[in-house]
């Protein structure tokens, strides 16, 4: 598969999951992503952006060489999980939380199962952009469509 395809599929894919992923956990354990109150919505969103942002750059850097391996997978799930702990710190900072608050939000998601969701959604992502790519399985073809010339 062509490693721009992987990506686009593979990234849509990371934003499905971790939107379903943070819902469910925040279902079943009856808390918040963001446990600090009065932060509002712009620290989650721009930590989310700056998640999705880095396992799109790093995804491609790993699929666009002819051979991706798998072990860039760790690379992209430590860049997500980094992105994601300097978005919401910035976030928090820039609607005007004291740098304090800001701490303990990244210090209090760290701690959470939403980090382990975060940590999986990039990991399985990261992992089926450079399956699809390394693999070089064709789709699958008629006895009809082949050339009449080959029989």
């Amino acid at each position: 598969m062509r490693p721009a395809l992987a990506l686009a599929l593979t990234a849509a894919g990371f934003v499905a999951l971790l939107i379903a992923g943070f819902g469910i956990v925040s279902l079943l354990t009856d808390t918040e992503v963001i446990g600090i109150p009065g932060l509002g919505a712009v620290p989650g969103a721009a930590a989310f952006a700056a998640a999705t942002a880095a396992f799109a750059g790093l995804t491609w850097l790993s699929v666009r060489v002819p051979r991706p391996s798998f072990v860039s997978v760790v690379a992209v799930v430590a860049a997500v999980f980094l992105a994601y702990l300097a978005g919401l710190w910035a976030g928090a900072l820039a609607t005007g939380t004291d740098a304090g608050r800001a701490t303990a939000a990244v210090g209090g998601f760290v701690g959470s199962p939403f980090a382990v969701m975060l940590a999986a959604s990039a990991a399985v992502c990261a992992w089926v952009a450079v399956a699809l790519v390394r693999t070089r399985a064709s789709p699958p073809r008629w006895p009809w469509e082949d050339d009449d010339d080959a029989q």
